[in-house]
């Protein structure tokens, strides 16, 4: 009969402890609660962490759950808007598990439903919008789509805390469409403010005009002023009218001797 050495029962009573040990000492880092179940069963109480955790070895089981905030993104998605209009979006959810026990208990894989309720709800909340809305008013469909899966997700113990739609890819002929009602609005907004400008200067000239009317002496200076402005230019030649304000008081003599006006509105001709 073989003998064993005598060493060999302390032996393996020491990696029996030690198996025991190991699988009844968990530790979870800040970020990590512990579902405890003890024949199959939620303890009262049931979620631990962080910190060391005690388990009876074969009797609990512990399942860890992060509390962390996940950052998934949703994969692209087929829409056809309102307007019939054929897009392609995809789209980036932001949640995190607030109650451990029901992430665990109320659905086999927290994730993976929270991914498939994304992508249902984005091709229906999009489906219902038109493309224009789509483009301009993205903020407010970003706080529908993250009200609605929140509200959804509520009894899974999970919160979605942010939903906010990545990309949107126009078929090419409605992008084509789009740039040239740009170009056209562009154009539009160009002929309105060039119409708007030669009205405000229409309405200055009338104004310039009616102070010349009422102040002899302004067109006087006015005269002058062109007179001056002509003179800096390299002109041979300079024909200019003069004002009859300066030669009323001879007109007036000529007409008072009975002799008609002295002469007409004189020009003055000016060689360089």
């Amino acid at each position: 009969m073989q003998q064993f050495p005598i060493g060999l029962p302390v032996i393996i009573i020491v990696v029996i402890i030690l198996y025991i040990l190991a699988s009844s000492i968990r530790i979870l880092r800040e970020y990590e609660r512990g579902v405890i179940f003890r024949l199959g069963r939620v303890l009262d109480g049931g979620v631990k962490g962080p910190g060391l955790i005690l388990l009876i070895p074969i009797i609990d089981k512990m399942v860890k759950v992060s509390l962390r905030i996940v950052v998934m993104d949703v994969p692209p998605q087929d829409v056809i808007t309102q307007d019939n209009v054929s897009i392609k979006v995809n789209a980036v959810i932001y949640f995190r598990v607030i109650d451990p026990q029901r992430a665990v208990i109320e659905i086999e894989n927290y994730l993976a439903g929270t991914s498939q309720l994304s992508q249902t709800t984005l091709r229906s909340v999009l489906g219902q919008s038109e493309l224009d809305d789509l483009l301009s008013q993205r903020d407010k469909i970003n706080v529908r789509l993250q009200h609605i899966i929140d509200e959804q997700t509520e009894p899974w113990g999970v919160k979605v805390t942010h939903v906010e739609v990545k990309q949107i890819d126009l078929p090419q002929e409605m992008q084509r469409a789009m740039a040239r009602q740009a170009e056209a609005e562009r154009e539009r907004r160009a002929k309105v403010i060039a119409a708007e400008g030669e009205f405000q200067a229409s309405q200055k000239l009338s104004d310039a005009a009616k102070i010349l009317g009422e102040q002899p002496s302004a067109l006087t200076l006015r005269y002058l002023q062109t007179l001056r402005e002509i003179g800096t230019e390299n002109n041979t030649t300079t024909l200019f009218p003069l004002p009859l304000d300066l030669l009323r008081p001879f007109i007036k003599t000529g007409e008072t001797n009975g002799e008609g006006p002295a002469f007409p509105a004189p020009t003055v001709t000016v060689d360089k």
